[in-house]
């Protein structure tokens, strides 16, 4: 009630601290905080009693609460996932850090080919110009950007919600000799408002917007494109209505808020708000293989990784690695690339 009540005066968060703790080294009152969790509406951060760095990851796993599909609570999630130090990802990740399904089907015999398959691809798809300006809506380290910016032309504006994401992904575009070319922004999709692009790449990250936001999405992202002009769609989508939403475990510990959504859904969100579906084109067994890749890297450099994310970290990982491909070779989960254009 006290949570409640104090909630209910317009606080931003809240600050919960297990006083009779301090000192003692024995880490929060765990169970107290998940209660609070419970209940409050609004973020919550939790101190009091840390000790080890076990009981600060811990804190760090503890699932966010408040509204869903807020820009903070978003933000939170997604940062939680990808704010680790970036080399741990480039442990398993190909030298682009391009984190989303290759494309081994066009022949490719690594991952670095198969991943710059999957670029060209969404700028063919595309038919990007040059000089056209293009939106990257879950820009992660910046390799959709560079890799359009250096090969097509284009101008591209990156966005994402990690601040440490955006700072790799902007020395990459200089280091590539593309940063006039590129802007990075620590931005949500729907702080975007009054730009006009020719193009917009969503790799990877409609995963992340849920039904109850996936309409206004479409809606925002239409509304930055002129008549004519293209989306391609790329994310991972669940097969089957019926079956259960990916488990706690994701939830807690990987992807919280993560809501893979049925083609249909996602279809019909792009077909309401104006725009009309040109191709579409799955790659389960693309990401299968991706996963198979990403796995073995991140078990060949194992003491590196646990050295960077901690031993709860790394068994996550692995088990999340091994998970997600079974996801898609049992026809769980497929993932796929929708081309649409604006009416």
């Amino acid at each position: 009630d006290v949570v409640r009540r104090v909630a209910a005066a317009g606080v931003a968060r809240l600050m919960f601290t297990a006083v009779e703790r301090d000192g003692t080294l024995e880490g929060p009152d765990f169970a107290a905080i998940e209660r609070v969790l419970d209940v409050s509406p609004v973020p919550v951060i939790a101190s009091g009693g840390v000790g080890t760095a076990a009981h600060l990851r811990r804190v760090a796993e503890l699932a966010p609460r408040g509204k869903r599909r807020t820009r903070a609570r978003d933000a939170r999630a997604v940062r939680h996932h990808y704010d680790l130090p970036p080399e741990f990802f480039a442990l398993f990740l190909d030298s682009s850090l391009t984190y989303s399904c290759a494309i081994f089907s066009r022949g490719a015999d690594s991952l670095e080919a198969a991943q710059e398959a999957k670029l060209e691809l969404v700028c063919r798809k595309l038919a990007l110009c040059e000089g056209e300006r293009v939106l990257d809506v879950g820009c992660g380290w910046g390799s959709f950007a560079v890799h359009a910016a250096r090969r097509h032309g284009v101008e591209v504006v990156g966005i994402t919600l990690s601040e440490p994401q955006a700072a790799v992904a902007r020395a990459r575009a200089a280091e590539a000799g593309v940063g006039e070319r590129v802007e990075i922004r620590v931005a949500d999709y729907r702080d975007l408002g009054g730009e006009r692009f020719d193009a917009i790449a969503s790799i990877g990250m409609v995963e992340h917007v849920g039904a109850e936001r996936i309409d206004a999405y479409a809606r925002r992202l239409a509304a930055l494109l002129g008549p004519g002009g293209r989306l391609l769609n790329h994310g991972i989508a669940r097969l089957r209505p019926t079956d259960p939403k990916p488990g706690a475990f994701s939830e807690r510990y990987v992807f919280p808020d993560g809501e893979p959504l049925v083609l249909s859904r996602v279809l019909l969100a792009l077909e309401r708000a104006g725009f009309a579906t040109e191709h579409v084109e799955g790659f389960a067994a693309d990401y299968a293989e991706t996963l198979r890749h990403w796995a073995r890297r991140l078990d060949e450099h194992s003491e590196e990784a646990l050295r960077l994310a901690g031993a709860e970290r790394l068994r996550v990982w692995r088990l999340y690695l091994r998970a997600a491909r079974n996801g898609f070779e049992t026809g769980f989960t497929s993932v796929y690339q929708v081309l649409a254009r604006r009416a």
